[in-house]
């Protein structure tokens, strides 16, 4: 994947980390960054009388007022980083989070989320729900004190033979093809002609390697832990520098829930994770 435009998303209650690393991250890649700077719009709480009509709207003015000086600081941050950019704005209800990043996502190659936002709880699950499950793009995680790049040493490949899985690798191929090494983990498979194969994860190392991926694979059993703890450790015990993985979901309530393990992972990357559903 190569990415020409990065949406990176930020949120009015945190500092400049998130920030300065998607621009490190453009800036080595040459891409065009585009950041969004989002708030949510308070709901009314209580009645609807005068007293409490007047809170609330003072209450969003404040909040206008707020997302209104974030933009500002990062224009002046980012008028000094030498990179091409531009700043958005996005305030808007609890319910159209999802919808209203899946519209900006979609027209950028890769989505970044970093611990920043990740650590403000009351917007970060629809955010990632757009991102994934409302646009095709790729999104990439960064956990709080790592570095985010596209040009990663030492990759983690999460296998499981399904389409989320296959789309995952498809978006990563170019981060894969200049990997000095690159591990298929899978964990607890069930070898069969369908699924996994008869023997898992050779037809993806074979598919991989043609394509110039130095590859190898990994059979883990759990031993009783979960799969993403298990993918957590093998993650540290090589040295990973990128895990890329599938997302997953299903519908309720029209509303996409994340899979566990996928969850899981989003809740605690150890390392800067790719994303794609």
């Amino acid at each position: 994947m190569r990415a020409k435009t990065v949406l990176s998303i930020i949120g009015v209650n945190q500092n400049d980390e998130d920030l300065r690393s998607a621009i490190e991250l453009s800036r080595a890649a040459g891409a065009y960054l585009s950041v969004l700077v989002t708030a949510l719009a308070i709901a009314p709480v209580g009645g609807y009388g005068e007293v409490s009509s007047s809170a609330w709207a003072e209450e969003r003015e404040r909040e206008l007022k707020k997302l209104g000086e974030e933009v500002a600081a990062t224009k002046a941050l980012l008028q000094s980083s030498n990179i091409s950019f531009d700043v958005d704005r996005l305030f808007t209800e609890y319910g159209w989070v999802d919808n209203e990043i899946g519209e900006r996502a979609r027209y950028a190659d890769l989505t970044l989320v970093g611990g920043g936002l990740l650590a403000q709880n009351d917007m970060r699950w629809r955010i990632l729900n757009g991102a994934l499950f409302h646009s095709p793009a790729p999104i990439l995680i960064v956990p709080k004190g790592r570095l985010a790049s596209l040009q990663p040493r030492r990759v983690l490949v999460a296998w499981d033979s399904r389409n989320e899985a296959s789309h995952a690798v498809r978006a990563a191929m170019e981060q894969l093809t200049a990997a000095e090494k690159v591990h298929v983990v899978i964990v607890d498979p069930r070898a069969s002609t369908r699924g996994t194969g008869e023997e898992p994860g050779a037809e993806l190392a074979v598919f991989l390697a043609r394509h110039g991926v130095h590859v190898s694979v990994d059979i883990l059993a759990s031993g009783g832990r979960t799969t993403a703890d298990t993918l957590r450790q093998r993650a540290v015990e090589i040295g990973a520098d990128m895990m890329v993985m599938g997302a997953y979901g299903h519908s309720r309530m029209r509303e996409r829930i994340f899979g566990g393990t996928t969850r899981s992972m989003l809740e605690a990357p150890p390392v800067p994770l790719m994303m794609t559903r």
